[in-house]
């Protein structure tokens, strides 16, 4: 949270904020997320709201601005121009 709110680079995160240096807590992220960890966390805690009935689907949103697009991501159509003229090619 602390790279996410401030924007500073993880090498330049103070070890006294995470318990370690900031390199070590990226590696340690990585690792993680490769294992699954957030995942598994995630649906850990959706099931103990639902039990606890703490868990209101009624007013919700989904934003997926999270999420990676790989390359542009799938085209299901081409990309037509907005320009009202296209512009000359200069190659």
């Amino acid at each position: 949270m602390y790279v996410l709110r401030t924007g500073v680079a993880w090498r330049d995160v103070p070890a006294e904020m995470v318990g370690c240096s900031g390199v070590t807590a990226w590696r340690r992220l990585r690792d993680w997320t490769e294992a699954g960890v957030w995942l598994r966390l995630h649906a850990a805690l959706l099931t103990e709201l639902c039990r606890a009935g703490l868990l209101d689907l009624d007013d919700c949103s989904v934003d997926g601005s999270h999420v990676r697009a790989l390359k542009g991501g799938i085209m299901s159509a081409l990309r037509l121009s907005t320009a009202l003229v296209p512009a000359p090619s200069i190659t």
